[in-house]
């Protein structure tokens, strides 16, 4: 059995990418590698064009103030980078299901698993799922995958930094130092 490669690891991927595009196709091909997407094909400038116009549109889903609007912008991506769900099993690989077409290029593999991940998520999980960082300064995107679905900040150091900010003012509004 084949888990989901739609999954989180995907989500947290492409929001990875959001937040440092990649500036070559050969970073993007060590990103994919190290993400554990396999590479069937080189990737090339053209992937790496496609991609970072993707990232931008799904930035855009992130950053969407309603859950119509995200479903949306989401559903747009998903009409244009996916397809009808269809097993297959790589040559004897394990049975799962694709989204996409055979024989994508790695910047069209990459938007459908992205937009097909990210719809995974945002209906498992909430329409809420996405945000920026709460950190003034950050601002970088992230997945939500918090128990509770409260997620702030982007990482554990921006929260730090801004609960230390947070305290610094209030002890020095009280005096103390």
């Amino acid at each position: 059995m084949q888990l989901n490669p739609y999954g989180e690891a995907r989500v947290r991927f492409v929001t990875d990418l959001t937040n440092t595009p990649p500036t070559s196709a050969d970073e993007l091909a060590q990103r994919c590698t190290a993400a554990g997407i396999p590479l069937d094909r080189p990737v090339t400038d053209r992937d790496l064009k496609e991609v970072v116009g993707f990232l931008a549109r799904w930035a855009e889903v992130v950053d969407a103030d309603t859950d119509a609007r995200r479903a949306a912008l989401l559903n747009a991506l998903l009409a244009e980078s996916t397809t009808h769900p269809r097993l297959t099993d790589h040559a004897n690989g394990g049975w799962h299901l694709h989204y996409r077409e055979d024989g994508l290029s790695m910047g069209g593999v990459l938007r459908a698993i992205a937009a097909i991940g990210t719809a995974l998520h945002l209906t498992s999980l909430g329409m809420h799922r996405l945000g920026r960082c709460a950190l003034a300064e950050c601002g970088n995107a992230f997945a939500d995958f918090t128990r509770a679905g409260r997620q702030r900040y982007c990482s554990p150091i921006c929260a730090n930094r801004d609960a230390v900010r947070r305290h610094r003012a209030k002890r020095a509004a009280s005096g103390r130092s």
